[in-house]
């Protein structure tokens, strides 16, 4: 049993599923018209398409667009996400490096005042690298996931307002992607007697501790982006999972990550395929440590290197040029054992 004092918000929570039952199954009657009423803008890029080429999913997937993206979010969406209590997101700074972040809060910090609207009801941290691209009118991507059922969403938009305590994204994207990969999680709020301090280090190299969070990994975060001629710049980001120790770091610190089959659409790869640069988040959910990594990628379609790691289908290289390290970065933590 979990202590009061705790201020306990679970992902998945029960009590908040309880409550919107009725909603959802309001949502799941709803005519596909009426859910989705505005017809997806979306269309795959010069980058998506090259790396679907390469497995002969381009042709499958072309004129698909509208049926896997859509503007707005359906009902299940904006109940989905006032669930949650931890958000990911994805921006690019006034540099062009690109950040990949966490942030928490208890359920109801996410909300949708209308279909269109995402508002998050927290503050960035004045620490963290990515709230430098969260102005008002920048590009940005959101992931929600939900690590209790595994399920995910991925909206992209932009930012409409921004104050020092809340945000709204105007979506341009949503979609969801399927739970491979997601370990399961049971996360609770940091105990009401710590006062959390977000300390930032900028890391030259990564240190001992830094290696050891990144080789014990089951998930982290990646965020990319690529500016084009009709649309504009498009932010994104995503969950990346596997086995512990499934991404390694070489001795001058160059990542390297294995990609296994998935949805097929290489939203993320079809970016680094257009601008080779990437975001990273590590997150220790038992310390509430957050390491931040922006830097440079290279893609790895064939060739014997890949043999090294079981499953995977191709592989990418990244090498940081930036890292930050936040201590008590987020307001979660997870259950021991769980």
């Amino acid at each position: 049993m979990i202590s009061e004092s705790r201020n306990v918000f679970l992902s998945g929570d029960v009590p908040c599923r309880l409550m919107n039952a009725n909603a959802i199954r309001q949502a799941q009657a709803m005519t596909m018209i009426e859910r989705f009423a505005a017809d997806a803008v979306v269309r795959w890029h010069v980058g998506e398409r090259a790396l679907q080429h390469t497995i002969g999913a381009d042709q499958v997937f072309a004129g698909l667009e509208s049926r896997i993206f859509h503007t707005q979010l359906s009902e299940q969406q904006r109940i989905f996400f006032s669930c949650l209590s931890l958000l990911v997101i994805g921006s690019v700074d006034d540099e062009g490096l690109v950040w990949a972040t966490v942030v928490s809060g208890s359920p109801g910090f996410l909300s949708s005042p209308n279909t269109r609207t995402l508002s998050i009801g927290t503050a960035l941290s004045e620490a963290d690298p990515a709230r430098k691209g969260l102005h008002s009118g920048e590009s940005v991507a959101l992931l929600g996931i939900d690590f209790a059922t595994r399920r995910r969403y991925r909206v992209n938009g932009k930012v409409v307002a921004s104050a020092s305590s809340h945000m709204d994204i105007r979506t341009a994207q949503v979609f969801g992607n399927c739970p491979k990969y997601i370990k399961v999680r049971h996360v609770v709020g940091r105990p009401a007697s710590t006062d959390p301090v977000d300390g930032r280090e900028e890391l030259s190299v990564l240190d001992g501790d830094a290696r050891s969070l990144i080789e014990r990994a089951e998930t982290f975060f990646v965020g990319s982006y690529v500016d084009l001629p009709d649309t504009g710049r498009q932010v994104d980001v995503s969950h990346r999972g596997g086995p512990a120790g499934f991404v390694r770091a070489s001795q001058n610190g160059t990542l390297t990550v294995p990609d296994y089959s998935g949805n097929r659409f290489f939203n993320t790869l079809g970016n680094f395929a257009v601008n080779p640069l990437a975001g990273l988040a590590f997150a220790d959910f038992e310390q509430g440590t957050l390491l931040q990594l922006s830097g440079a990628v290279e893609l790895v379609l064939d060739g014997p290197d890949i043999d090294a790691y079981p499953g995977a289908e191709r592989l990418w290289r990244f090498v940081p040029r930036t890292v930050v390290r936040r201590h008590s970065a987020f307001d979660l933590l997870q259950l021991k054992g769980a």
